[in-house]
């Protein structure tokens, strides 16, 4: 098993670690009665790479793809969009695969991810010499639910980040199906907690650790370098140390579907990031991008 790119090439700015699926989106009718669906790819992480490189920035897409069809089609679309992939393919395990009945409100997802070859990841997936002249690595709150490996790996990778020089950047992203209530209040807790950068939707903070507002959100993550706290169609507020918060309203937009949304918030404020903008122009950067994914059926922003 070996990656895709050299360790020699050039580092990324960021690398995003995790899951990549193939996605089937039913059309016209519901899964069980459409005779119709798109195939397209699905995976916060990778969602969050193409963000990246849509703004200007290069970035890195790390995880394991089966060798399949559905594995060829993720790392084909993701190259196309410009992402560097650090991939390893494995002939033994699948690439995951999720359906989706879109919607305007919601969107039902269904997960065929359970012994994918990306829930096969293990401590020393990535390390500090991988990492080297990497500034952010970002990875979310689904990779430690995939298996006791990956929470392993990601344990490790939020370790090596720091050793080689980079911020951790943590998406809470909560996925109900995947684990149960305390299991994921627990780790999300101590992970978002520990990192340099950490998003979270003030409703998935309520429904796992019940905290209501943002203020109770930084209290229940005092240690957090800078907390950001969105509150879907309302706005964001950044914590930063002991400096007062800064919030910023969410524009008004026509919502086609809400899936990728916080996946683009995330890219729009970690490219402001890189740039050295300030909290209020990174929030309004990330309710950008954010804007762009809300107003088209896929979870990636569209090709320019």
């Amino acid at each position: 098993m070996s990656f895709a790119s050299s360790p020699a090439s050039p580092a990324p700015e960021v690398v995003c670690v995790g899951e990549s699926m193939g996605l089937v989106t039913a059309l016209g009718a519901p899964p069980a009665e459409t005779e119709t669906a798109a195939l397209g790819l699905a995976g916060a992480e990778g969602n969050v790479a193409v963000g990246l490189v849509s703004a200007g920035h290069r970035a890195a897409w790390a995880s394991r793809l089966g060798d399949d069809p559905i594995g060829v089609r993720i790392s084909t679309e993701l190259t196309r969009r410009g992402v560097d992939l650090w991939v390893a393919t494995d002939a033994d395990a699948p690439t995951g695969v999720m359906f989706k009945d879109p919607g305007v409100e919601s969107s039902s997802v269904y997960y065929y991810r359970r012994g994918s070859a990306a829930s096969l990841m293990a401590p020393g997936f990535l390390d500090a010499a991988r990492l080297a002249g990497v500034r952010i690595v970002h990875t979310t709150g689904i990779t430690p639910a995939l298996s006791p490996s990956c929470r392993a790996m990601i344990d490790q990778l939020f370790v090596d980040a720091r050793t080689a020089g980079a911020l951790v950047s943590f998406d809470v992203n909560d996925r109900r199906p995947l684990w149960t209530r305390e299991d994921a209040a627990e780790t999300l807790t101590r992970l978002a907690d520990a990192a340099d950068i950490a998003f979270v939707g003030r409703d998935e903070a309520e429904r796992i650790w019940g905290t209501v507002t943002p203020a109770e959100i930084r209290a229940h993550l005092p240690h957090c370098g800078l907390l950001v706290v969105k509150d879907g169609e309302i706005g964001a507020t950044a914590f930063h140390a002991d400096d007062d918060p800064v919030f910023v309203a969410a524009p008004r937009v026509e919502v086609v579907e809400p899936v990728g949304a916080g996946d683009a918030f995330a890219a729009g404020f970690l490219a402001a990031t890189l740039e050295g903008a300030g909290l209020a122009e990174r929030l309004t950067a990330g309710h950008a991008a954010a804007a762009r994914v809300l107003t088209t059926h896929g979870d990636l922003p569209p090709l320019d």
